[in-house]
């Protein structure tokens, strides 16, 4: 068997399950092998049928007492029913459709059954269940895979063709050196695959886990590696000029010693003719803006363009504002390209950074993923400044980089991370740290409150707005069918609606904003969501910013760079629903101008210990890389690279995490990318590793382009 061939050489699999695997994203043998299970069903813990609870999936060994009878139902429907027995009761089962089941279920027989059991006076009752036959000769494994599946792929085939291709891996070559395998004891290659797919015991699947993790973090940071290596190829444009003092002159304050220092770093990188890759990351307010500004002034000084790529118009509008105004004194002009922007000034502003002429070019350029757009061509490409840059994957920052070949690449994040996650994330970039907050940058004050206090909390939005403040209310939801669904979702997961089901519906902002406005007559109150259309959230947000609007309702959208200096009170309602750093960027909002300003966080959960922690972070701990080194602690590193919410770290762009999106083990990913670095160290082009090469490339894979 080659595992790189087609799915289709399987039997029993025509274009059409073709066509259903590829919907799953599998088209060879060894993405099935790597088409791991979504769950697994615990059929090894048996109970008795008088010991079942009614409605719960349920394992129960079951003696067939009565031969399978067929009756016809409805014109072509079927019912197939018997009854089976243990120690404690009697079962009835049955099964629509399946008349071929009848010489299955022999009398006498004993099978292991699973499914849902309801109670009808003394008489059990199970409809569908899976079976298994049972001997006692014969154990039966205790976890069952269940998968992500798809129309037209029904579980028993996708099942039978994993076993199919489970059967070979003991000729799977291992791309690992051994010596890392040995030194990090991790489980042979085979074993692992085996075992996620069919785990004899859970020390099993967890040795199979630790080694498929360990091989995604292992792989990831190779790849950045070589991107890294492969990025620094000479030929990017020497920008030597640097004297950024008429800027400083025109600034209203003084620079921080950390801003100072960033500063130095980038025109240091810009001044080789090695292009830059450097990420500033710092808190919330630290300034990293003016570093940008500061790199603009050098690319544009030393006859290049820069641009700027915000991932929201609302961002990108309040950098071409913020810019604008340094860069006006200096007779800058800054262009505006975002999705907004009418057609007639795309075309002009497209033409004139395209322009041979320097007096008549577009120097610098702020916008969104419009910058991406077809068309948009740069004649002297200096700089690119991409912000917020866990918004962006690889593929979004690789064709950026095409469109400005060689030029110097800096990047941005307000999100606090913590170093070993960054050079996780960003081990292609250097990484520099603003770890120094501005002279008079007020703290915001946090407090967490419950329901119980929300008269209180409506006479406190009051005060602040009678006093000029405003305020800003973040809910979970959008609105009520949103939050409908997600208690919906809890009660279909099984253990973990246990955990969860206590706690309080979600707040929905379009529901509570009229809430709001119904409760408070005299102020104005607004919302804003990310599903609205953009023109609707840019004029909603320009309100707030003008003071027309007093409250506005939102949901994360206004997360990330938002600055209305008056807005003097954050509340976040259902707090015990977003992660530390998500809750600090939000806090962020406020304590920007001269009033001061609060933070409440709003949460009625009780009993689970994570969020309690999280709040009493919240409530006393100020510094952002503090609050996330507790956030990476809390939720592990899996939950930043590959989660679900709107504050985890996303990659994309050909880089899929399979089990690392759910592992929190800081420990292992730290060792994978050791074990990395001391590799690509060793063999910079993993020359003497090609299968090992070969499955960098293809993670790493962008658009049928590798990073070689």
């Amino acid at each position: 068997m080659r595992f790189e061939e087609g799915i289709g050489t399987l039997r029993g699999v025509g274009p059409a399950k073709i066509a259903a695997y590829a919907r799953l994203g599998v088209h060879t043998l060894t993405d099935l092998l790597y088409h791991f299970p979504r769950a697994y069903e615990n059929r090894g813990d048996v109970h008795l049928l008088a010991e079942a609870e009614e409605g719960c999936r349920t394992a129960l060994i079951l003696t067939v007492g009565t031969e399978p009878r067929v009756a016809r139902i409805r014109g072509r429907m079927s019912l197939l029913k018997f009854r089976a027995f243990d120690e404690s009761g009697t079962c009835e089962i049955t099964f629509f459709n399946q008349d071929y089941l009848r010489h299955r279920f022999l009398l006498g027989s004993t099978f292991r059954f699973f499914g849902k059991v309801q109670k009808k006076g003394r008489l059990y009752s199970m409809t569908s269940p899976e079976s298994e036959p049972y001997s006692i000769d014969t154990p039966l494994p205790d976890l069952l895979p269940v998968y992500r599946l798809t129309e037209g792929l029904s579980p028993k085939q996708l099942g039978d063709n994993v076993q199919t291709v489970l059967a070979a891996t003991s000729l799977l070559e291992d791309p690992l050196p051994e010596e890392i395998r040995l030194a990090h004891r991790l489980a042979t290659l085979p074993f692992a695959l085996r075992n996620i797919h069919n785990p004899k015991d859970y020390a099993s699947l967890a040795a199979a886990k630790r080694r498929l993790i360990f091989d995604e973090f292992f792989v990831f940071a190779l790849g950045l590696s070589l991107t890294k290596r492969h990025g620094k190829a000479k030929g990017a444009p020497v920008c030597g000029v640097n004297d950024i003092s008429p800027l400083l002159s025109a600034l209203p304050y003084t620079l921080t010693g950390a801003q100072r220092r960033v500063i130095g770093e980038i025109a240091a990188d810009m001044a080789r003719d090695v292009p830059m890759s450097r990420i500033v990351v710092g808190d919330v307010g630290c300034g990293k803006t003016v570093c940008a500004a500061a790199a603009m002034l050098i690319a544009v000084q030393s006859g290049r363009q820069a641009a700027l790529m915000a991932p929201t118009e609302i961002l990108a509008r309040q950098h071409y504002e913020d810019i604008s105004a340094l860069f006006a004194p200096l007779g800058i002009e800054v262009g505006l390209l975002i999705g907004a922007t009418p057609a007639a000034e795309k075309r002009r502003i497209k033409a004139r950074l395209a322009e041979e002429n320097p007096p008549k070019r577009l120097s610098v350029v702020i916008g969104t993923q419009a910058l991406l757009s077809d068309g948009v061509e740069f004649a002297a490409p200096g700089l690119i400044v991409t912000d917020e840059q866990h918004r962006f994957g690889v593929r979004q920052r690789a064709v950026l980089s095409e469109k400005n070949e060689h030029a110097h690449m800096l990047v941005m994040s307000a999100t606090p991370i913590p170093r070993s996650l960054a050079l996780a994330l960003w081990g292609d970039l250097d990484l520099s740290r603003i770890d120094e907050m501005p002279a008079g940058r007020q703290r915001v004050d946090t407090f967490v409150v419950d329901e119980s206090y929300r008269q209180r909390l409506n006479g406190f939005i009051r005060k602040c707005c009678a006093e000029g403040g405003q305020v800003y209310v973040v809910c979970p939801a959008v609105e009520e069918r949103e939050a409908e669904a997600d208690e919906v979702l809890l009660s279909e997961i099984g253990d973990e609606a246990v955990l969860q089901s206590d706690q309080p519906p979600l707040k929905a902002a379009v529901q509570y904003a009229k809430e709001l406005q119904e409760t408070l007559p005299e102020l104005s109150v607004a919302f804003v969501h990310g599903s609205m259309k953009s023109k609707e959230k840019d004029a909603v947000m320009q309100a707030f910013s003008a003071g027309t609007v007093q409250v506005l309702v939102s949901t994360t959208v206004i997360e990330v760079g938002v600055n209305v200096p008056n807005a003097s009170l954050m509340i976040v309602e259902n707090a015990e629903r977003f992660g530390l750093s998500q809750l600090h960027q939000l806090r962020g909002r406020v304590g920007r101008g001269l009033r001061k300003s609060y933070c409440i966080l709003v949460s009625d959960a009780h009993g689970e210990s994570t969020a309690a922690t999280r709040l009493s972070t919240m409530r006393t701990t100020y510094d952002g890389f503090a609050i996330a080194e507790q956030d990476l602690a809390l939720r592990g590193p899996g939950d930043f690279l590959s989660g679900v919410s709107d504050d985890t770290i996303r990659q994309s762009g050909g880089v899929k995490f399979r089990l690392a999106a759910l592992c929190d083990d800081t420990g292992l990913m730290t060792a994978a990318f050791a074990a990395a670095k001391g590799l690509s160290d060793a063999d910079p082009a993993l020359a003497g590793h090609p299968a090992l090469r070969a499955t960098v490339d293809k993670m790493f894979t962008l658009d049928g382009d590798t990073i070689s």
